[in-house]
């Protein structure tokens, strides 16, 4: 069992930069394959960014490719995303989501965080 929390969320302009942060409970942190999801008013959860149990990898959504960066760091079970550039579009709450390989993290089977909204206003 992994329990995700995530923090870092808030209201921003657009052009800002916001972190979050997701801390997991459990020593099996670095086992996982990492990432966040998110989902906006009216609209379907969607894939965001993943990376892999050692950080070797990583996988974008192209609409956040160049702008948000996923990182983690394992002494501390604990992962992050910049988000640069931010756009209205980018308003939505946030999922941080943990899986024991990167293709069912991003077919959305894993652990799930209760979300952190982000807000983006123009």
């Amino acid at each position: 069992q992994v329990q995700l929390v995530e923090s870092g969320g808030g209201f921003v302009q657009a052009g800002d930069s916001l972190r979050l942060s997701c801390t997991a409970s459990g020593r099996t942190f670095r086992q996982y394959a990492m990432g966040w999801f998110r989902q906006a008013p009216g609209k379907e959860r969607e894939f965001v960014v993943a990376i892999g149990s050692d950080g070797g990898s990583t996988m974008y959504a192209d609409s956040v490719k160049g702008r948000f960066t996923i990182s983690r760091d394992n002494a501390k079970n604990t992962q992050y995303l910049q988000m640069n550039s931010l756009t209205v579009e980018d308003t939505a709450v946030y999922y941080c989501t943990a899986a024991l390989a990167m293709p069912a993290l991003k077919a959305g089977v894993g652990y799930w965080g209760q979300g952190t909204q982000v807000t983006v206003s123009s």
